[in-house]
């Protein structure tokens, strides 16, 4: 049996993305409805959401407080294999928000035989209940969350990184995988959710940069990309 199995990991994960759902919904809603009605496409509202997120990036997200902006269990379980796979020791994850992927990502490295996951997040309250969900996991002891701008607490990973999860404002995706790149270890993976910066998907895209990437067929429209640090 894998962690993700145990009865308390499953348990708090069906609990988290149930919580998630009823926290998220009406604002999900509301974005569908303005893309709708706009005629606009997800990477129009992205678009959108940069701009407001360069004019007050805290601002921006003290709004977001309250909202889990998880990732499905479908992409948890993704992350999961994949840190499996690498076999994955030192993980960073930009944008920890609940918890509930860091709770995939460190149950990966238990499995593994242990590791260390880097977390960071911008708003204070986040990070208080993403480790208490940790905590209730039995995996706190695995995990680092920075509390802060990441391009500050991200400086020093500690040691070469297997796996990179960007998952918070869209403005400082290429900021923190540039803040990461020296220390990235040949054939690291990196993962963006929602990565709907074309600047960033440019860079990752750009066989100059040292990276083969594409994007994910899973969650559609979440804009899953998919990277390798080739070596």
């Amino acid at each position: 049996m894998n962690t993700l199995e145990t009865e308390i990991v499953a348990q708090l994960l069906q609990k988290l993305h149930q919580d998630a759902e009823a926290a998220d919904h009406e604002y999900f809603k509301s974005v569908m409805a303005e893309i709708e009605t706009s005629g606009e496409t997800a990477e129009d509202w992205a678009a959108k959401l940069l701009i407001d997120e360069k004019a007050g990036l805290r601002s921006v997200y003290q709004g977001f407080a309250n909202h889990f902006l998880a990732v499905s269990a479908n992409f948890g379980r993704f992350l999961y294999a994949m840190v499996r796979a690498s076999k994955a020791v030192r993980i960073v994850e930009f944008g920890t928000s609940m918890g509930i992927s860091t709770i995939y990502l460190a149950a990966a490295l238990r499995d593994n035989g242990g590791g260390t996951l880097i977390g960071s997040e911008l708003e204070p309250s986040k990070v208080q209940r993403a480790r208490a969900h940790l905590k209730a996991a039995g995996l706190a002891d695995l995990v680092d969350i920075r509390e802060g701008d990441a391009r500050e607490t991200l400086v020093n990973p500690g040691g070469p990184v297997d796996l990179l999860l960007i998952d918070g404002a869209f403005s400082l995706y290429l900021p923190v995988l540039k803040l990461i790149e020296p220390h990235l270890r040949p054939g690291a993976v990196v993962l963006g959710e929602n990565a709907f910066d074309p600047e960033y998907l440019a860079y990752v895209r750009d066989p100059a940069r040292g990276y083969f990437s594409r994007m994910l067929p899973i969650d559609e429209g979440r804009g899953n990309e998919f990277t390798v640090r080739l070596p």
